[in-house]
């Protein structure tokens, strides 16, 4: 059958964090959200409030700082143009300026961004989206990639071929089971399908290195108050943790002193 696309509208949430709060493809909300109040009262180096949509990671996601240095802080209006409201937003960090611009159109949402900072530095960012999915959804990677799978939380990651990690089909998200697991996908390209919707995110970014992050919390995180997640996350850099990167795992400045990127998102659906 002909899948047939359907425009997005995007909301976000400059004042903390720059959060996507919405990602909406006609009276589907793709944007899975929980009660956190932690959330809005953030400040740098607090611990990850986590209350889903879209955060912005960087320059880590695992590690120090806790979900990276952006997502705690307040985003201000680019001066570009002197227009507030044309999509542009900076947020300042020790180590770096980041800005990003989302406008919708014909092609979905589409996020381009740049990372100011001094020439060689290296960082780790995700679009962090978890996404609200069914039992019967399914995460569309390419067959084979290269993965990485985080089974414990921590930063030893053991390889293997998308879909299967061992005896566990990680494309398959299914009912609760008590699990929760962690991978870095070798893929420019993901695809959630759920029912007739799908959700689709395209990462561009000139010489750096590009995967796809999954998180499949299936109640399993965290051991005090499990709940379920499901994060499908375009990434530069290869690594959960920046600290961990070795050679060719993280995004690098180069000598212009600007990092370039742009994530592109887009839905359809089938009668």
């Amino acid at each position: 059958m002909v899948s047939i696309p359907v425009p997005l509208a995007v909301a976000t949430d400059p004042a903390h964090g720059g959060r996507w709060t919405s990602l909406r493809a006609g009276d589907r909300e793709w944007l899975w959200h929980r009660a956190e109040p932690r959330r809005e009262r953030a400040v740098p180096g607090d611990a990850f409030a986590d209350a889903g949509g879209l955060e912005e990671c960087v320059p880590t996601v695992r590690g120090l700082p806790d979900h990276g240095d952006a997502w705690s802080r307040g985003w201000t209006p680019a001066a570009a143009g002197g227009r507030g409201g044309d999509g542009t937003y900076t947020v300042e960090c020790p180590d770096f300026r980041l800005t990003r611009t989302v406008r919708t159109g014909e092609d979905g949402v589409v996020a381009d961004y740049r990372l100011a900072a001094a020439p060689g530095y290296r960082f780790v960012w995700a679009a962090h989206a978890l996404l609200d999915v069914s039992p019967h959804g399914r995460i569309d990677l390419p067959e084979g990639a290269a993965g990485r799978l985080y089974a414990d939380g921590g930063a030893q990651w053991s390889p293997f071929g998308w879909p299967r990690a061992g005896g566990t089909p990680l494309d398959a998200l299914g009912p609760d089971d008590g699990t929760a697991l962690g991978a870095v996908v070798d893929s420019a390209h993901a695809a959630v399908h759920d029912g007739p919707d799908t959700l689709r995110f395209a990462l561009e970014a000139d010489g750096q290195p590009v995967s796809v992050a999954v998180w499949r919390n299936l109640r399993g995180f965290p051991e005090h108050a499990p709940y379920r997640s499901v994060g499908v996350e375009p990434m530069l850099g290869r690594v959960f943790d920046l600290a961990a990167a070795g050679e060719g795992d993280a995004a690098r400045v180069p000598s212009s002193g600007e990092a370039a990127w742009r994530l592109t998102v887009s839905a359809a659906t089938t009668p």
